[in-house]
């Protein structure tokens, strides 16, 4: 249910920032499987809320073991199952030339293949780290060991690893593309026996090149076609309506917030909704407790924050519609 919740609050919040997100390939994704997602990673977090919005299953997430020592961050993977990894570089770092302890993500490793053992989804960004490069940055062999340890040791069938490239029209500037692709998926349970990492990590590197490094932006708007009646296009116009009113203003602020505080290109779109959320609940707890006072009615004011919601999701999305 907070999975949910959450993932329904990335979708709209991503819509604050970037104008559409554009998917190709949707349709590759294998169902009901377990998956290991293999994603190029431009944009930091912004890219894990990407693909937990755009898989229509519950995705656990991967992410570097510093971001635990922040608090709030630390509480927030608790509760959604994040797996720290311990990267080489960061362990290089802390440990000032001591020997890096080989075994380091052994743990996470057993928490992944638990995940896939129960028929669940594992993202992982196989460059290990973020970058504003085009090309992609030599994988790592993590993704390709788990694929093969959860086949030949843990006898997981019908693993399948899915490489999904994101593009960025301009990932720093508000209003601008996302574009998504879904690329052809490895059948474990079809791959060579005899093959190690090695060859599994060269395949995978060149399905990911085909969506990423050597993709093109999607040139068709994401939207969804669906005959509604006049009635209900209307309530549909109306909600939206109704949404960017109430919504213009806290987005507006944060958006210009993040823009000013913002150092480097990861960070514009990953603190416009970090700051937007903060400011909309903000703004929620003013109108609730506003409608309360003059209604004088707890329920009423719990319909006009239904209201609210209802006007933040198609404000969000009734752009994409094409009715």
């Amino acid at each position: 249910m907070i999975y949910a919740a959450l993932r329904w609050i990335a979708g709209v919040a991503l819509h604050w920032f970037y104008g559409d997100i554009r998917v190709v390939g949707r349709e590759k994704i294998p169902r009901d499987v377990p998956l290991l997602i293999a994603v190029n990673h431009p944009n930091a977090l912004v890219d894990s809320l990407v693909v937990g919005w755009l898989m229509p299953r519950r995705v656990v997430m991967t992410a570097k073991a510093t971001l635990l020592g922040n608090p709030f961050i630390a509480a927030l993977f608790r509760i959604l199952g994040v797996v720290p990894l311990r990267r080489t570089s960061d362990e290089i770092k802390a440990r000032a030339g001591l020997p890096i302890n080989p075994a380091r993500n052994s743990e996470a490793f057993q928490e992944m293949l638990q995940v896939l053992s129960r028929n669940g989804a594992v993202l992982i960004f196989p460059e290990g780290t973020s970058h504003s490069h085009r090309q992609l940055a030599p994988l790592k062999s993590g993704l390709a060991r788990i694929a093969l340890q959860a086949r030949d040791i843990g006898h997981v069938g019908a693993v399948h690893i899915v490489p999904i490239g994101l593009l960025f029209e301009n990932k720093a500037t508000p209003g601008s593309i996302v574009g998504v692709r879904v690329g052809d998926p490895i059948a474990m349970d079809n791959w060579p026996t005899a093959s190690n990492h090695t060859v599994l990590t060269a395949e995978l590197t060149k399905r990911l090149k085909r969506v990423a490094e050597e993709a093109v932006m999607p040139s068709q708007p994401n939207v969804r076609v669906e005959k509604h009646s006049v009635m209900k296009t209307f309530a549909i116009r109306m909600a939206a309506g109704w949404g960017r009113l109430t919504h213009r203003l806290p987005i507006k602020i944060a958006r210009r917030w993040a823009l000013n505080i913002s150092t480097d290109p990861d960070e514009p779109a990953m603190f416009t909704i970090v700051l937007g959320v903060g400011l909309v609940l903000a703004t929620y707890a003013i109108h609730f407790t506003v409608i309360d006072a003059l209604t004088h009615s707890f329920w009423i004011a719990s319909l006009y924050l239904g209201a609210l919601l209802v006007g933040a999701h198609w404000a969000a999305f009734e752009p994409h519609l094409k009715h």
